[in-house]
């Protein structure tokens, strides 16, 4: 058995029905995983992966393995494990992994060191703490790594600031900007499982609720639009004109979020950047606000500011913090300000994460091949891998589209046809 650091072997055969489960409902990677069967596109490369260990991670950690890679797993959240297929990829399938829900910010830590001593040679990053951790205490491992993926959009911020430095030490593959992750995973994955963890932590009705949504990138307008099929009203809250003009053509009102803060009964930040929600906000908010994150840190919403301002603290359910202040208003964070959706619920389902992975094994596959060629830099995910991706899944799916014609092929190639 691998060296490892999960909480409980014994859940093993039950993590292994959970992973089979979503299996099932992620037909491009079974595809991708068929392929690199036969090809050992990956033979013998170690992969550092620090990512939420969940059933649709299983997947791909098997895929990978199936591919000749030997990957090694770290949480990218100390609340987003399940422990079940923590076990199960130890004990059915003798990959390390180390995480366990609920681990202190030491052993957090201490699990992404354990990945890194197996010398990673291509890493996949949810986040960028792996990677960040690599070139800030593990500096003599950087040679041997040949590239990275980056699976989320606060891992490409952080990324695109150290390449802008100088100091990013070998390429990146930005997995979150390609179109079959970010217009699917963000939008459609993120809706849901935000506003099912909402739901499961706390058994409010949404209906008739105003709900604030800050930020509308792809993760936000995903949000907005399951939060309004609920039968919430939405308000939106942007620092960027163009997100916010179209969440107006959406339908959605938008207001700054020292108004917002004023009416909203739900709060749900989405957005990569820190102090979204603040001390200024908190103290014109009604009795009974609710406040989640959904982003990729738990710095959207100041907690430390809202601690200072509270009177009592308790917890009044599994992952439900009530804050009593001054005048007796209570504010109700939810998972600790920690991603919503994974922390009180399973995250994006396996559907729309088939896309996301299918991503991640195909880049992993490009480094393999390109890696050693490519400069220190973030780069897309090639357009034909992006490509091949949505043609598979359309075809899982039984759906058929056209294609063009000669004809139409040499129109849409000259400049000389015109009316």
């Amino acid at each position: 058995m691998p060296d490892h650091d999960v909480k409980d072997l014994s859940l093993a055969p039950a993590g292994r029905l959970r992973i089979e489960w979503a299996e099932q409902s992620m037909p491009v990677l079974r595809q991708i995983r068929e392929r690199f069967a036969k090809e050992q596109p990956l033979a013998g490369l170690r992969v550092g992966a620090c990512l939420h260990v969940t059933t649709e991670t299983a997947v791909l950690m098997t895929t990978l393995k199936t591919g000749g890679a030997r990957p090694a797993l770290c949480a990218s959240n100390p609340l987003s494990t399940q422990d079940d297929v923590a076990a199960a990829l130890v004990k059915e399938f003798d990959i390390p992994v180390f995480a366990q829900k609920g681990e202190d910010t030491a052993r957090y830590y201490r699990h992404i060191q354990a990945v890194l001593q197996t010398a990673p040679q291509i890493t996949m990053d949810d986040g960028a703490d792996l990677i960040s951790t690599l070139h800030g205490d593990e500096r003599e491992r950087l040679p041997g790594v040949i590239g990275g993926t980056e699976e989320t959009t606060t891992g490409v911020i952080r990324l695109r600031v150290m390449e802008r430095e100088g100091v990013l030490a070998y390429p990146i593959i930005a997995v979150n900007d390609a179109d079959t992750k970010h217009l699917f995973d963000n939008r459609y994955g993120t809706g849901q499982s935000t506003i099912d963890g909402i739901l499961r932590a706390t058994n409010l009705l949404l209906a008739g609720k105003l709900f604030v949504v800050a930020g509308y990138g792809m993760c936000g307008r995903g949000v907005a639009s399951r939060a309004r099929g609920m039968g919430a009203q939405v308000v939106v809250t942007e620092t960027d004109p163009l997100k916010a003009l179209e969440a107006v053509m959406d339908g959605y009102q938008v207001l700054p979020m020292s108004r917002a803060a004023e009416l909203g009964d739900i709060f749900v930040t989405v957005t990569g950047n820190s102090g979204v929600i603040r001390r200024e906000h908190f103290v014109r908010m009604k009795d009974g606000a609710v406040l989640a994150n959904s982003g990729h840190f738990n710095v959207e919403i100041d907690l430390e500011a809202l601690g200072a301002l509270s009177q009592a603290r308790r917890s009044i359910r599994p992952l439900v913090e009530e804050h009593t202040l001054p005048g007796g208003r209570r504010l109700y964070v939810l998972a600790e300000g920690r991603l919503i959706n994974l922390a009180a619920a399973e995250g994006h389902p396996a559907a729309v994460m088939d896309m996301s992975f299918a991503n991640q094994a195909l880049s992993a596959e490009h480094l393999a091949k390109q890696g050693r060629t490519l400069e220190k830099r973030v780069y897309g995910v090639p357009r034909e891998i992006d490509r091949e991706i949505a043609r598979l899944k359309l075809a899982s799916m039984d759906v058929q589209v056209d294609e063009l014609t000669p004809e139409q092929e040499t129109y849409l190639s000259s400049w000389t046809h015109g009316t």
